[in-house]
């Protein structure tokens, strides 16, 4: 049984960070090489993005 209230945020947050786990995770098995270089970890993250695009 789910917790009752205050969990909103938390759930909206967790979903996040797995959606973008997600997104790592396709970005790796996708990539050439053994590692994905830093540039394209923030590109996958879209760190330095403003929000809302």
């Amino acid at each position: 049984m789910a917790p009752v209230g205050g969990t909103a945020v938390q759930d909206h947050v967790a979903l996040a960070e797995i959606e973008l786990c997600g997104e790592l995770i396709i970005a790796a098995s996708a990539a050439s090489g053994e590692r994905l270089s830093m540039e394209s970890i923030d590109q996958v993250l879209r760190v330095g993005e403003e929000n809302g695009e």
